[in-house]
């Protein structure tokens, strides 16, 4: 373009207008066409002159193209959460369903109790928790209503602890803690014919919440051969974790002979 430039204005311009040029340009109109095109000076100011504007265009391009790809980024995320919840929700629905349908056979006096529990439960998953990170204080008292109705269903057959020390007001995706509480019954309490173990814990250590759950195995060997089949809530919540704390947290899962054990970390803004 600049080999081009020169020779429009050696052969055309300075021809129709060298009477007008002042003694520089004049000067510069008497050079050979290669003169006037190795010299550096000139083709660089060219360059700065005509390449500004389509480097400015450019980055503005770049820029709408990372938006864009932002955009439909967040999206993706959104849509895949949404996906991971709907798969939750109905889990957890059904489990307690037959929690309230066993108290309606037996016409017990805590089915009214149950039912307050589960409207709460329902209401908060379904009205109060749409956002991508809620108080922690929510997702307490949900732990704590889920509790409540397993401790009506099972009775005396699980020795229950629910501890938590949160000090101050921070938030937490939603749903995630209630997973690991839900296999714990799941796998531990369900299957157990006799008495047994489950240990929760909630606190905060160095811009962390630290989430822990302990439950017994069963002893009995009922149930055994489920070990072969991955926990679709456990696959849940490691793609909700990657998708919403990337590398700010750290999970653990622990067998032991006799006992399960998650510890989960989370970063806390």
């Amino acid at each position: 373009m600049f080999t081009l430039y020169n020779t429009v204005k050696m052969y055309y311009f300075d021809i129709q207008y060298f009477d007008f040029y002042n003694d520089t340009q004049k000067q510069y109109a008497q050079d050979s066409l290669w003169t006037r095109t190795t010299r550096f000076s000139v083709f660089l100011s060219k360059c700065i002159l005509y390449l500004t504007p389509t480097a400015l265009l450019l980055m503005f391009q770049f820029y709408k193209n990372q938006q864009n790809f932002l955009k439909l980024n967040e999206q993706k995320k959104v849509a895949e959460l949404t996906a991971l919840k709907n798969q939750l929700n109905p889990h957890f629905l059904f489990n307690t369903l037959n929690n309230l349908y066993a108290l309606a056979l037996d016409k017990s006096d805590k089915t009214p109790e149950v039912i307050e529990r589960l409207s709460d439960i329902l209401d908060y998953m379904l009205y109060r928790c749409d956002d991508t990170y809620v108080p922690i204080h929510k997702e307490i008292q949900l732990i704590e209503n889920y509790l409540s109705l397993e401790k009506v269903r099972y009775g005396k057959r699980a020795f229950i602890t629910f501890d938590h020390h949160i000090d101050q007001e921070v938030t937490i995706a939603p749903l995630i803690l209630l997973t690991f509480v839900e296999n714990a019954f799941k796998h531990g309490v369900s299957q157990e014919l006799k008495q047994c173990t489950i240990i929760i814990s909630m606190t905060l250590k160095d811009s962390y919440i630290v989430f822990s759950i302990f439950n017994s195995k069963p002893k009995n060997g009922v149930g055994n051969q489920q070990k072969k089949d991955a926990s679709l809530g456990i696959k849940n919540v490691k793609q909700q974790l990657e998708l919403l704390y990337s590398n700010a947290y750290d999970l653990q899962v622990l067998e032991n002979e006799d006992s399960f054990e998650v510890m989960l970390k989370l970063r806390y803004a």
